[in-house]
C-alpha cells in the first residue's frame, strides 16, 4: 500500500488493523510512548485547559457582566467540548492522524496541512508565553519584586523548557497531578480569601467606591470581543488533546477522558469566577490569584508556582512534539534513541521555548496574550476546521432528510461563525493592546515593572 493511500483511508476503529495505521506503535524494541491510560489523559486534557482559564476568566466577567459571562462559560464549555468529539471521532476512523494539522491535510492538502501546523504551533507558544508569565508574576510576588521581570520570566522559561524536555507524555503525566493539585487549591485559596476582606485589595481602601458588580454589561465591541475571546479560550484548547490520544494505550477511551475533563472544568470556571468577580468587581486582579491582598496573593502564588510551570511545559511539550513527528514520521529515529533522535527532540524544545519567552517579553500582559491567542489560532483551529472536518464526512447529509439538512446548515454556520469571531476577535485585541500601550498600561517589551503589584 503506497504512503498516500494509506492516509487516506479510513479504518474501522473497532479492528485490530487500527493499531498498523497508529503514528506511535506499541514496541519493545524502541521508545513505547503508548502508556497513557484514560485517567491520566483526563488529567493532561485538564492541565491543558485549566490554568490559563481560571487566571482570566473573572476579568472578562466584569466586561460582560455575571449573567452574560456565565452564560458564555457554559456555552462554550459545550460547544468546545462537542467540537472536539468531532476531533476525536474523525481521528478514530484515522489512526494515522497524530495532531490537527494531518487532519486539515485529508480535508484540504499539503498546504492547509501546513498552515494549520504552523496555526497549531503558534497557537501553543502563545500558550506557553501565557505560563512564563505566571510564573514571572508570582516570583516577583514572593520577592516582592526583588529583581526585574525580565530574569524572573527568563529563570521561567528555562524552567519550562527542562521539563518540557521530558520525551514522553507518560513521565510528564505524573508531574501533572502535582500541577493541577496546586493550581485548583491556589485558587480555592483567593476564591476563599476575596470572601473575608471588607473590600478588593486593588480598590481604595478608605472612602466610598465602586464595585463593578453588574448582572449585564456592554462594553463595546473591542472589549467585548476580548472577553468573549478569553471566556472561549478557556475551554479551547481541545486540539492539543490529539497528540495525547496517540500517546493513549487505549485511544477509544478518548471520550471518557474528555467528559470528565470537561464537565468538572467547566463546573469549576463558574463558581470560582462568579465568586472572585462577585467580590472583586471592576477590582479583580489579572492573574486572578492577586485579588485578595498581598498575604493571600504570596500564599496562592506560592501553592500554585508548580502549576503555572505545569502549565508552560504540557503546551511547550505538545508543541514540540508536533515538530518533532513532522521531522522523524517515517524514519527510524521517531522511536529509537540515536543521537538524531534526541538532538530533534531538544532542538524542537529549546528553540519553541526561546521563542515563548520573547513573545511574552513583547506582550506582558496576560489577558490581551490570552485573548490574541483565542481569537487568532483557537478560532481556526477549534471552530473553522472542526466545523469542515464534519462536513467533509458527512458530506451525504446535504441531500438526506429534512433533519440531516438542518444539522448540515448548522455546521455551515459553525465554520461561518469561526470565520466571524476570528476576524472580530482579532480587530478587538489589535485594538486593546494598540490603546494598553498608548495609556503606558504596557510600558514597553522587555520592561522591568512588577507584574504583580506587590512592590
Amino acid at each position: 500500500m503506497s504512503k498516500m493511500s494509506k492516509t487516506e483511508k479510513e479504518v474501522d476503529p473497532d479492528t485490530p488493523e487500527v493499531e498498523e495505521y497508529e503514528v506511535f506503535k506499541k514496541t519493545t524494541d524502541g521508545v513505547d510512548f503508548r502508556k497513557v491510560g484514560w485517567f491520566k489523559a483526563c488529567i493532561l486534557f485538564m492541565k491543558v485547559i485549566f490554568a490559563t482559564g481560571v487566571l482570566s476568566i473573572p476579568a472578562a466577567l466584569y466586561s460582560l457582566g455575571a449573567v452574560g459571562g456565565s452564560l458564555c462559560i457554559v456555552a462554550f464549555g459545550f460547544f468546545n467540548t462537542y467540537c472536539f468529539v468531532i476531533l476525536g471521532n474523525f481521528r478514530q476512523r484515522r489512526p494515522y492522524c497524530h495532531s490537527i494539522a494531518d487532519m486539515a491535510t485529508v480535508v484540504g492538502g499539503p498546504i492547509l496541512k501546513e498552515a494549520t501546523g504552523i496555526l497549531f504551533v503558534i497557537a501553543y507558544v502563545l500558550s506557553t508565553g501565557t505560563g512564563i508569565i505566571g510564573v514571572a508574576t508570582a516570583l516577583n510576588s514572593l520577592s516582592y519584586h526583588a529583581a526585574c521581570t525580565v530574569w524572573w520570566a527568563f529563570i521561567g522559561a528555562a524552567v519550562i523548557v527542562a521539563t518540557a524536555s521530558v520525551r514522553k507524555l507518560e513521565h510528564v503525566g505524573w508531574i501533572t497531578y502535582a500541577g493541577f493539585l496546586s493550581i485548583y487549591i491556589a485558587v480555592f485559596i483567593v476564591v476563599i480569601g476575596v470572601t473575608q476582606v471588607d473590600r478588593p485589595a486593588a480598590a481604595p481602601q478608605t472612602g466610598p467606591f465602586e464595585l463593578g458588580f453588574h448582572a449585564t454589561n456592554n462594553p463595546g465591541f473591542a472589549a467585548g470581543m476580548v472577553a468573549v475571546s478569553t471566556i472561549f479560550v478557556s475551554s479551547a484548547g481541545t486540539a492539543a488533546y490529539l497528540p495525547i490520544m496517540s500517546e493513549m494505550r487505549n485511544p477509544k477511551d478518548y471520550k471518557k477522558a474528555l467528559y470528565v475533563c470537561m464537565g468538572f472544568v467547566t463546573i469549576s470556571y463558574l463558581v470560582f469566577s462568579l465568586v472572585v468577580y462577585r467580590w472583586c468587581g471592576k477590582w479583580v486582579a489579572n492573574p486572578s490569584l492577586g485579588s485578595a491582598g498581598q498575604t493571600i496573593k504570596m500564599v496562592s502564588y506560592g501553592v500554585g508556582l508548580i502549576g503555572l510551570v505545569v502549565s508552560g511545559c504540557l503546551y511547550l511539550h505538545v508543541a514540540a512534539k508536533y515538530l518533532f513527528v513532522r521531522i522523524l514520521r517515517d524514519t527510524r529515529h521517531l522511536q529509537s534513541n540515536s543521537i538524531i533522535h534526541w538532538a530533534v527532540w531538544f532542538g524542537c524544545t529549546i528553540s519553541l521555548g526561546a521563542i515563548s519567552f520573547v513573545v511574552a517579553e513583547a506582550i506582558p500582559i496576560f489577558n490581551y496574550l490570552v485573548a490574541l491567542l483565542g481569537s487568532v489560532c483557537f478560532g481556526p483551529l477549534a471552530m473553522i476546521l472542526p466545523g469542515w472536518l464534519w462536513l467533509y464526512d458527512h458530506g451525504h447529509y446535504r441531500k438526506g432528510t429534512f433533519v440531516e439538512k438542518i444539522v448540515y446548515l448548522l455546521h455551515v454556520l459553525l465554520v461561518l461563525f469561526g470565520l466571524f469571531f476570528s476576524v472580530g476577535a482579532t480587530y478587538g485585541v489589535v485594538l486593546q493592546i494598540i490603546d494598553a500601550y498608548k495609556t503606558g498600561l504596557i510600558g514597553s517589551a522587555f520592561s522591568c515593572a512588577d507584574n504583580s503589584a506587590s512592590s
